[in-house]
């Protein structure tokens, strides 16, 4: 089918959850893909932080092709190889001593929060419950993730929203300090804001929030969907600071485009939720485990956070220079591979000039360009894409 047909097609038979583009994806290779009419884009989107080692990765297809043959799926009512040997790795290789495994970010937030509540309800009782995180943040689109995000343009429409929440200015350490209270049980931080803007949170906050969290025995959660797996730079975006929280949430990047979400623990907070306390049917099993461990082993044996950290330098410093000829550009921010070009206009317009020439970007918050490519993309894309973008914004400009 051609981009036209798959596109009347799904708008006759799938939800309208999504505003899509015109055409169709069909195939992908390393920061390649093609749509169904057999045109080639340089993607700088990546499935929305997904694709850290790129399109079908090999490493990562072979994982998925001999587990397939194995035992695609087994409930978790049984023990699985790939699932226990991911666990550890993720061990290894963070603050974490634990993890569960789930299908998706929301489902690892929700994770979270339910860790948070029966920790503090198991040590302090059932009125301390309260959950703060910050305004702007993204957390997910389930009932109790969606509450946790700080933007009410995702929660109208849905209320009563779930209880015990509280928001607060991102990178504001007075604010969260005044609006902690006896009820209050954890905070829940994007390392990076994504969909708030692409805005990093600052050493100093981060520092200061977990001195707060001693002070007041709070748990301290981090939301690494989208900052983790070397998108930043570093393996964990909180590895920047040196500020471990007792637990953090992974997803995207996690399975190389296979769906699977984690919540890694330690401590105390890897022991809280016992049998029956939560459970996933797909979380972790053999399939995305497999994918995963593919993953992870790439990113580490390929030195992808380090590569993230390279290029994302050199991106940068090609966006501050854009920004000093072309004045639409108001701020560049970011870490590693997770960049905001936040300009004076709205974004759309130079998001669609660019897919015209063959460059997939995202605008999030209207106003900001976020690009999160893949982490081994080559040096001669960055360019490319630097090439594109740097054309749309000077028509952007004459055409005012």
């Amino acid at each position: 089918m051609n981009n036209e047909l798959i596109k009347q097609m799904g708008l006759d038979y799938v939800m309208k959850t999504y505003s899509r583009h015109d055409y169709a994806l069909v195939r992908g290779k390393g920061s390649y893909v093609w749509d169904a009419n057999g045109k080639k884009y340089l993607d700088m989107v990546s499935g929305i932080a997904v694709n850290n080692v790129g399109h079908c990765h090999p490493q990562v297809v072979k994982a998925i092709q001999k587990q397939a043959e194995l035992l695609i799926h087994c409930s978790n009512l049984y023990w699985n190889e790939p699932q226990v040997q991911l666990a550890k790795m993720l061990a290894d290789n963070s603050c974490g001593d634990k993890a569960f495994f789930c299908n998706s970010g929301t489902e690892a937030n929700e994770a979270a929060i339910k860790l948070a509540r029966r920790w503090s309800y198991e040590k302090y009782g059932a009125n301390r419950y309260e959950i703060i995180t910050a305004v702007n943040s993204f957390h997910g689109r389930t009932l109790g993730a969606l509450t946790a995000t700080g933007q009410t343009q995702y929660q109208q429409g849905f209320q009563p929203l779930l209880p015990g929440f509280k928001y607060v200015p991102f990178n504001d350490l007075a604010a969260l300090k005044k609006a902690i209270t006896p009820q209050t049980c954890a905070l829940l931080l994007e390392p990076v804001q994504g969909e708030g803007g692409v805005h990093p949170a600052t050493k100093e906050y981060l520092t200061g929030v977990k001195a707060l969290c001693a002070e007041k025995d709070l748990l301290l959660l981090f939301d690494e969907v989208q900052t983790g797996l070397g998108r930043t730079g570093k393996l964990f975006a909180y590895q920047h600071h040196g500020v471990e929280p007792d637990a953090f949430t992974l997803a995207k990047g996690l399975g190389g485009g296979v769906p699977i979400g984690a919540l890694i623990a330690r401590g105390v907070a890897a022991d809280v939720l016992g049998p029956g306390q939560h459970a996933a049917t797909f979380g972790g099993n053999p399939l995305a485990a497999a994918a995963a461990l593919a993953t992870l082993t790439v990113l580490i044996g390929e030195k992808l956070p380090q590569q993230a950290a390279e290029k994302g330098q050199y991106l940068q410093e090609k966006l501050l220079t854009l920004k000093k000829t072309n004045p639409l550009i108001k701020e560049v921010r970011g870490l590693g591979l997770m960049l905001g070009i936040e300009l004076f206009i709205e974004g759309k317009k130079i998001q669609d000039f660019c897919q015209e020439k063959g460059l997939l970007i995202n605008c999030v918050q209207s106003k900001t360009l976020r690009l999160i490519p893949p982490l081994n993309i080559a040096y001669e894309d960055l360019d490319k894409a630097m090439a594109i973008i740097g054309e749309a914004l000077t028509e952007a400009q004459a055409s005012l």
